[in-house]
């Protein structure tokens, strides 16, 4: 069984701070791929930055996505779409949270990863994912970096290095209306 991972999808990254255009142009993609998920019942997790002051991370990027701001919410297109929350407090969405636990326990064993940064964030998610023994599915229309060399870059090394099977959000869709 498989779950989607949407990774920081929330206001610093797509439209504040860090946001960019990168980040806002896979929105609908992602939207209508979670909206797909829904429909053949897979788990939807979102995993959201959400610092406290004495965060480590801060001291390299800064001050963002701080507990109870607007910066560490969801942004307002998927906030209709349902799935379970975890807030992280750094780059893999494994550690210091509930994640792994949660996918062990509803016999996940195969992680789709969606949102920002491919770079940063998702790439570090999916390494946190192979050491703890998960498939991984990469969307490349559904996660985006600051740059496209950035995010094509990080593709390509989790495909190389992770063994990440690095896929169009249509390809994945089309093996659950296959699955039927």
């Amino acid at each position: 069984m498989e779950a989607v991972i949407v990774i920081d999808m929330i206001n610093d990254f797509v439209y504040e701070k860090f946001g960019g255009e990168g980040a806002q142009a896979i929105i609908d993609n992602l939207r209508d791929f979670l909206k797909e998920a829904e429909e053949h019942d897979i788990d939807i997790i979102y995993v959201e930055d959400h610092h406290s002051k004495d965060d480590p991370e801060l001291d390299v990027w800064g001050e963002h996505a701080m507990e109870g701001s607007k910066g560490s919410r969801r942004i307002d297109e998927l906030k209709d779409i349902e799935g379970i929350e975890i807030k992280k407090r750094t780059f893999d969405a494994f550690y210091g949270t509930e994640l792994e636990k949660i996918l062990k326990n509803r016999d996940i064993d195969e992680v789709v990863l969606t949102g920002v940064s491919t770079d940063i964030c998702v790439q570090n998610t999916a390494a946190g994912a192979l050491y703890r023994g998960f498939d991984i599915i990469v969307l490349e229309d559904c996660t985006a970096a600051i740059s496209k060399e950035k995010h094509n870059d990080a593709l390509d090394y989790m495909e190389k290095v992770f063994g990440a099977d690095v896929i169009g959000s249509q390809v994945l869709k089309n093996r659950w209306k296959n699955k039927r």
